[in-house]
């Protein structure tokens, strides 16, 4: 307790806290440590036993150098991971911009209108689609699956035991694994589901 007076308990002076950043260690001078200065670690091994202190030394680097590789090994897996997803992502978005084309393109075969050169053109064009992975899906008769198939109508039949793509209306299209739009159908379901 401090009295009114500077003084401590029984008379003695009241003790303050002084914030030195000397070093501390025997043999060295008290000039002040420079910010962000930190001492090497001391190795504690009997005078004139250097080749002990040069082992130990050496198993210090090795095990920091084993550390970095597996650090960049694990950075050059993640980057190469990142890079292939870059790219799926960017031909899957291109790709998106070709489907309204395709669907034109479509359209025009049902009416009769390839022919010619026109023909060859649309061969070609759904070809390189297809070398970047472009895959449609989505026929009459397959089983419905809600995951890949948009229902835009749904009628009883008795010729169905499940839930059926009965007419395909648009054709789905998928990158990989990566949906790009649903199959549009017309659903066929069996009677007193």
């Amino acid at each position: 307790m401090t009295g009114p007076s500077g003084t401590g308990r029984r008379g003695r002076p009241a003790l303050s806290v002084v914030g030195d950043t000397r070093r501390r260690d025997p043999g060295s001078s008290l000039e002040p440590r420079r910010r962000g200065e930190v001492e090497p670690a001391r190795q504690p091994a009997p005078p004139g036993d250097e080749a002990a202190v040069l082992r130990a030394r050496l198993r210090e680097c090795t095990a920091d150098l084993r550390r970095v590789k597996a650090e960049y090994d694990t950075y050059r897996r993640r980057v190469g991971r990142d890079r292939l997803a870059v790219r799926e992502i960017a031909v899957a978005n291109v790709l998106t911009g070709f489907l309204p084309v395709l669907d034109a393109i479509d359209q025009a075969r049902r009416q009769g209108e390839v022919t010619g050169g026109f023909w060859r053109v649309t061969e070609v064009l759904e070809r390189e689609l297809a070398a970047l992975g472009l895959r449609s899906f989505g026929t009459a008769g397959e089983p419905f699956d809600p995951a890949v198939h948009e229902a835009v109508s749904c009628a009883c039949s008795v010729g169905v035991r499940q839930p059926t793509c009965a007419v395909v209306l648009r054709p789905g299209y998928r990158v990989g694994d990566r949906l790009l739009r649903p199959a549009q159908v017309e659903v066929a379901e069996p009677v007193g589901m």
